[in-house]
């Protein structure tokens, strides 16, 4: 049983101008996650992968249990949403990654996240 299909992501980003310090080359991102749960079985967020990308090509992978200190429970047709934030070196860049949820016999699976842009405004031509 392959509940990664049942299990769909979406993040909306955005840049936070009051956070960041161009000057510094530090620009700081806020970024939305939906996760909603499409699937017949509740399942269990225990770990999170994000590999963040700045303008330069410069990586970070962040690791770790749950989201935000939680690792909600979703049952069947339930949505979790949550917000976060990233800082980089360059006014543009990605994250893309994965999380791990528990399935209802214990099974592990992962579910990708989409690459999502981190992007000041009107800085792409």
């Amino acid at each position: 049983m392959d509940l990664s299909d049942d299990i769909r992501v979406s993040v909306i980003s955005q840049y936070l101008e009051s956070h960041s310090e161009p000057s510094q080359h530090r620009y700081a991102f806020a970024y939305h996650v939906r996760i909603l749960n499409l699937g017949q079985h509740s399942v269990q967020l225990r770990y999170r992968y994000w590999m963040i990308t700045d303008g330069n090509g410069d990586t970070k992978d962040v690791r770790g249990a749950g989201v935000v200190g939680e690792e909600p429970v979703l049952l069947p047709g339930e949505e979790y949403s949550y917000s976060s934030g990233a800082v980089i070196a360059t006014p543009f860049g990605t994250m893309q990654g994965h999380y791990e949820f528990d399935g209802p016999t214990g099974h592990r699976f992962k579910t990708e996240i989409p690459m999502f842009q981190l992007s000041k405004e009107n800085i792409l031509h």
